[in-house]
Formats: C-alpha cells, structure tokens, sequence
C-alpha cells in the first residue's frame, strides 16, 4: 500500500468543496427534530437542580434560620426533587412530537438515499 497517496487523497478530501447532499439534509432534518427537547430538557434539569439545592440550603438552615424558613425549604426542595424526576418524561414526549412533526420528510429522504 501507497501510504503517501492515502494521505494525500485525505488531505485533498478535507479541502475541496463539499455539496449539500442528501446525507448531512437528513442529518440536519433529525437534529431539528431533536433540538428543542434537548435544550428544554437541560434547562429545567439545571433549574430543578438549582430549586432542589436551594430548597435543601434552607431546609439545613445553611441559608437563613428559623422553622418557617425550614418548612419552606423543604417544600422548595421537593418541588424541584419532582421537577428532576419528571424531566425524562417531558423529554419523551417532546422528542415524540418532534419526531412526528419531522417524520414524513425525514421517511421520504431516507428511502430516496436508500434507492441510489
């Protein structure tokens, strides 16, 4: 084998003009499909996670003191506890309807590569 000429063809591949094809068309269709539930589903984990630690903060007495701050807490906690533990939930159905809202064209691309 040529390793020379195998380098060369990489090399040469990394520069010359790529065209829209039909492969990175279906890739850029299942990333919108993907997108939005992926960016909702990291933002309400960081703020569960935030309201759940600032709940426990409180009901440890580490910010603030006194019982009514601790019972406050302990309901903040477990309101952001249940937003962590329905996230994946939400996530599900959102990449359901994602996918369903992209399904058709996603489909039609997919068996025009598969016949080439």
């Amino acid at each position: 084998m040529n390793t020379d000429k195998i380098l060369a063809e990489s090399i040469a591949k990394e520069y010359a003009p790529k065209d829209n094809s039909k492969i990175i068309a279906l890739k850029k269709l299942d990333k919108k499909a993907k997108l939005p539930a992926t960016i909702f589903t990291y933002t309400f984990g960081i703020i569960s996670s935030l309201v759940a630690g600032t709940g426990m903060c409180l009901s440890m007495q580490v910010i603030g003191s006194g019982t009514l701050l601790m019972v406050f807490g302990i309901i903040i906690g477990v309101v952001g506890f249940i937003g962590c533990g329905i996230n994946y939930q939400i996530y599900k159905k959102m990449i359901e309807k994602g996918k369903s809202k992209y399904a058709y064209e996603i489909v039609e691309l997919a068996r025009e590569i598969s016949e080439q």
